[in-house]
């Protein structure tokens, strides 16, 4: 019944999206609700990038509207992101649908892992002092869009999340202007992602414009809650995610 399917799964594509929108990680909630409503595994995917990118669209804008977003190098990071998130899609797709489960229980222990180690990321006198090297740094916007839209691809989660960290200590923005970049870079990802998965037929069309609605709404007030409380409010943000990712795994664990 695809009322049912709405009621459940439109207030948790908001919350997504506004929580992907500050500090990533969305879909650690927006795939789960996917899945919750008996969605199999490819459908789940493709469906949630579909209403992803659309949200992250609207995100990426309001950064770009106010000037947080570095955006020759977030669109270097987009591009390299294209061609990564392409090639993890084509991986995902060879896998059965059993398999695609376990890579994603799989990522959620490392995603938590490599946010808890970094327990002060985000603090302002953790962003390192660093001189621009132009040419060093389009390389670096390159590998972080292409290394992590690869794992957007075949995974999904945390990807955002991912791409902050990598902005903040590779390219030493703050936080703020990271997330900015973050939302370019997913934004290409999703887009090359979702092609690869509405040329398979892994779409439910008909759920696409209420989730994007809820999907939009939740990422504009997401970036209007980052933007005015800046590097505080994502720092803050990351460690929600982190209790997200560590609550996901205690209930798999359970279940």
């Amino acid at each position: 019944d695809m009322l049912h399917i709405c009621l459940i799964l439109c207030p948790l594509v908001f919350l997504a999206g506004f929580v992907d929108s500050v500090a990533g990680g969305g879909g650690l909630i927006s795939l789960p609700a996917y899945l919750l409503c008996g969605f199999p595994a490819h459908l789940a995917a493709g469906t949630n990038k579909v209403v992803n990118g659309i949200g992250t669209l609207t995100a990426a804008g309001k950064f770009i509207h106010h000037g947080k977003v570095k955006l020759k190098y977030a669109l270097i990071a987009g591009a390299g992101a294209m061609i990564g998130s392409t090639a993890g899609t084509r991986m995902a797709l060879l896998l059965d649908d059993h398999a695609l489960k376990i890579v994603m229980l799989c990522a959620l222990p490392l995603v938590a892992a490599v946010l808890f180690l970094k327990k002060d990321f985000g603090s302002e006198t953790a962003v390192p002092k660093r001189e621009e090297n132009p040419k060093r740094d389009i390389l670096v916007s390159a590998a972080i869009g292409l290394g992590i839209g690869c794992y957007d691809g075949m995974v999904g989660p945390g990807t955002g999340t991912f791409m902050i960290m990598a902005f903040t200590a590779l390219m030493g923005m703050d936080l703020l202007t990271a997330s900015g970049c973050a939302k370019v870079g997913n934004l290409a990802s999703n887009i090359a992602s979702a092609v690869v998965w509405l040329m398979n037929g892994q779409v439910m069309l008909e759920l696409v414009i209420p989730a994007a609605a809820c999907s939009i709404a939740g990422n504009y007030l997401g970036a209007r809650y980052a933007i005015r409380g800046g590097s505080k409010r994502v720092r803050y943000m990351i460690f929600v995610v982190l209790a997200l990712l560590f609550g996901k795994l205690i209930f798999t664990l359970i279940i």
